[in-house]
């Protein structure tokens, strides 16, 4: 088996691993190999054919394709190394990579590696739903996969369980197309994707959206000929009174995306509950040293702009370990989540150097306040008019203000 070295080894090709590489490339690293299993680069953004992408980046609208190509180019224009259509096997806390590729299989030495591999969807199987198993029934990615990558109708009168950003794209889609969206349903009492997608993907094209609402039973043989739903109290169970028949031949799943981390477990990365991604501090470095996690496998990201500009964050952190053999701070100061926020990252920080918090909140909120503060006292805070889970907060803090930080407490107040 044929055993390479390489200074930095980033794992998926997607925006998070794109901007990684060219943010280590561009802070001097030279030895620099990102491993894709795909064809070509750009990952989920390739079949996200909508525009609304790089608002904050580059202050303009582009489609996902479009956006993902700016990476493209400038990755290639520096000259950093790809191994395109591998598969990584395994990765161990050495930073020892085994992968798969049409040269064979190859084992790499990584002086760092950062983890940029992105989410995977949760499926029929996933949430258990009840039933025959009938052709028709489809994740929203894999109904996007097929319509804007392969040209391929998968159905005339559609149904949407759950209202992810994906799911309401994918009712707009599939309207366009000049399928029958019967309507979306949500089992949660608020929408799961970003306001300006309930309306621009919903509410333009006259889609319904049933809150606490979901689909109970899948119905026929060989192809679905419609779905149970009925509606849900408060402790989610059906209510049975309401149940009735919806006929249809499609139902995507919108029902939310789980960051693929088999490999950092493999390595022996801790993981967070609530995120399902690594435990990481403020250079974004995993419990593993040397291993670093960026983008929607590290938590999951309504804006790719963050994304972004989270990876080449992450870029810079490996390049300082890489150089300097930088090592984690043993007198790190933790970060927990408290009143009406559902988790934050970092989970711990140095406070030697400026970084963001980033955060989900539990609930819905109007007029809200995110305070960060130590014993009490106020270090950073932020107001926000509309506070929603759908939407990731940042706030920024100054390293000059936690000095003599123990921890860091972060929560909402209305």
């Amino acid at each position: 088996m044929q055993v390479i070295k390489r200074d930095l080894v980033i794992i998926g090709g997607g925006p998070a691993g794109l901007a990684a590489a060219i943010s280590a490339r561009k802070n001097g690293l030279k030895d620099i190999l990102l491993i894709e299993r795909d064809k070509i680069l750009g990952g989920i953004l390739n079949q996200c054919i909508h525009d609304g992408f790089g608002l904050h980046t580059f202050r303009e609208a582009l489609t996902g394709p479009e956006y993902a190509q700016r990476y493209i180019d400038e990755f290639h224009k520096l000259g950093i190394e790809v191994m395109l259509e591998t598969i990584v096997l395994s990765l161990d806390n050495n930073r020892q990579i085994s992968v798969s590729s049409k040269e064979g299989f190859v084992k790499i030495q990584a002086g760092a590696v950062i983890l940029s591999m992105g989410c995977r969807e949760r499926t029929a199987g996933a949430i258990s739903l009840p039933g025959t198993r009938p052709s028709g029934v489809y994740t929203a990615g894999a109904a996007q996969n097929f319509i804007n990558l392969q040209n391929k109708q998968i159905g005339n009168r559609v149904v949407i369980l759950g209202s992810g950003d994906i799911g309401l794209i994918m009712a707009r889609r599939m309207t366009l197309e000049g399928a029958t969206v019967a309507a979306v349903f949500e089992l949660l009492p608020t929408p799961s994707g970003l306001a300006r997608n309930v309306q621009q993907c919903l509410n333009d094209y006259d889609i319904p959206l049933f809150l606490s609402t979901s689909v109970f039973e899948l119905h026929g043989t060989d192809r679905l000929t419609g779905v149970t739903v009925a509606s849900v109290d408060e402790t989610f169970q059906m209510i049975e009174s309401t149940k009735r028949f919806v006929p249809c031949d499609t139902l995507l799943l919108s029902v939310g995306l789980i960051p693929e981390n088999e490999l950092s477990l493999g390595a022996g990365v801790n993981l967070e509950a609530t995120t399902s991604g690594a435990t990481v501090d403020d250079t974004y470095m995993t419990s593993v040293p040397g291993i670093f996690s960026c983008g929607n496998v590290l938590h999951v990201h309504d804006l790719v702009d963050h994304v972004s500009e989270e990876a080449a964050l992450v870029g810079q952190s490996a390049v300082r370990y890489v150089t300097q053999k930088t090592v984690r701070d043993s007198a790190s100061i933790p970060i927990e989540a408290k009143q009406d926020v559902r988790y934050v990252l970092p989970q711990t920080v140095s406070g030697k150097t400026d970084f963001t918090v980033s955060l989900r909140v539990t609930r819905p909120m109007a007029n809200g306040v995110v305070m960060i503060k130590d014993k009490g006292r106020k270090v950073a805070g932020k107001k926000i008019v509309r506070l929603h889970p759908a939407e990731m907060i940042r706030v920024k803090v100054k390293a000059k203000n936690i000095e003599t930080a123990e921890k860091l407490e972060v929560s909402v107040q209305c």
